[in-house]
């Protein structure tokens, strides 16, 4: 009675019944679902007892106990999942149905699209500043190992195994010998994919520069050539300096290799006062203490300022006044010349001169009175001269029917010279 049980428990196994593993998908693909299962081929007949399953890695078992699913599920595959699989199917701990061995290959997506990005962006960090590289892929599935390097030499930095598309690396505190290029690399197992190259910067801001006077002697005079010379002790290249007395610019230079530069200034009465410098290399501007700068003027020059001052105060009060006058001459040469082109139009005719008689016995006296009377030929100008002889006898002397109008008289006429009359006064030619 038991045997006959037992052959009717047993018979579904007992008939060549194969088992069979199916995976799904075909092809798995790390980071996917991989389901497994176990199928009897022909299907079993219903019996009251159920069959019970269990799955095999490499000889280990993936379940605690038999279960009555035919199916076991991977929720994320991995590399790792790779390896021989089987499963074993029954009712009873007496006997048993093993499947054949399947063996799997997880596979990974490669690594695509690599790059490398700073923070804080930009790539220009002043020193001390903390600087974050952070390597980035958008395709690779699996643990990643990420590679930071430094210069196209390929200096090694970091190395960093993590599952994840993404990892960083810190630099607490850059200097400035940490300008260079940078990339990175990400590898799944494919062979390493590289980023772009990524420009660092790294700069030191300027310290407060030194103003240095330079003189020829302690006693500084009008002439003397002094040197300024502007220098920071700290600072990325290059640096621009600047040069001030009081809160004017002189000029400025240019450190391309950093250092400090000199300016040259020759000596006058009014370079006496304070200077500076300033330092700039594009982070912040620095500026010198004040440096003064006493000349010694001696007497005769201050005498020469004070007498050209004063010159300067006389023409500046003159000038205007001179220059009214100027235009009144000239506007009255200007009338005059218009009156002097009337009166040559007409020739006067000559004046009459009156005899004079004086109570003396002295010998006769000749007076010559003269007249300009602008007799004008051509552009030959004349003058009319009379000749009087004025006598002076006693009355007893004088004969009757005599006067004194009948006094020799004769009128000399004399070429004076050409002359242009539009361009000369008459008054002048006498």
């Amino acid at each position: 009675m038991f045997l006959r049980l037992l052959l009717l428990i047993c018979a579904p196994l007992c008939e060549s019944t194969e088992l069979f593993l199916i995976v799904s998908p075909s092809r798995p693909i790390e980071g996917n679902t991989m389901t497994l299962t176990c199928k009897t081929q022909p299907p079993p007949q219903k019996l009251d007892a159920k069959l019970q399953f269990l799955f095999y890695k490499d000889g280990r078992a993936l379940g605690p106990a038999l279960d009555s699913l035919p199916e076991f599920r991977i929720p994320v595959v991995r590399k790792e999942d790779s390896g021989s699989y089987w499963c074993q199917a029954k009712i009873t701990s007496i006997k048993a149905k093993l499947s054949r061995r399947v063996q799997i290959e997880v596979h990974r997506v490669p690594i695509g699209n690599v790059s490398l990005e700073i923070q804080p962006p930009g790539g220009h960090l002043i020193e001390g500043e903390k600087l974050v590289l952070v390597c980035l892929v958008t395709e690779g599935t699996g643990d990643i190992t990420f590679f930071w390097f430094r210069g196209a030499r390929g200096l090694s930095l970091k190395m960093k195994t993590q599952h994840s598309l993404m990892a960083t690396f810190e630099i607490p505190a850059v200097r400035e010998s940490d300008s260079d290029q940078y990339y990175c690399a990400a590898d799944n197992g494919y062979g390493p994919s590289f980023s772009e190259l990524v420009s660092i910067t790294v700069r030191i801001p300027v310290s407060r520069p030194v103003l240095t006077l330079r003189a020829p002697a302690a006693q500084l005079v009008v002439g003397h050539i002094v040197e300024l010379h502007c220098e920071a002790q700290k600072g990325s290249p290059p640096i621009l300096y600047q040069f001030y007395h009081e809160d004017g610019a002189l000029g400025n230079s240019s450190a391309p290799f950093g250092g400090g530069v000199s300016f040259n200034l020759s000596l006058t009465a009014e370079d006496s006062g304070n200077y500076y410098c300033e330092a700039n290399n594009g982070q912040v501007a620095q500026r010198s203490e004040v440096v003064p700068l006493n000349i010694t003027v001696p007497m005769e020059d201050r005498n020469e300022v004070l007498t050209s001052g004063v010159i300067e105060l006389v023409l500046g009060i003159l000038a205007p006044t001179t220059l009214a006058l100027l235009f009144c001459c000239w506007l009255k040469r200007k009338i005059g010349r218009r009156t002097a082109k009337d009166a040559v139009r007409s020739i006067p005719s000559p004046v009459p001169q009156e005899s004079t008689y004086f109570n003396s016995q002295a010998p006769e006296q000749l007076h010559f009175d003269y007249e300009n009377v602008n007799i004008v030929s051509g552009d030959e100008v004349y003058s009319l001269v009379y000749r009087v002889q004025q006598e002076q006898p006693s009355a007893a002397e004088e004969p009757l029917g005599t006067h004194p109008g009948d006094k020799d008289s004769s009128a000399i006429y004399s070429r004076l010279k050409k002359a242009d009359l539009t361009d000369m006064d008459y008054d002048d030619v006498m």
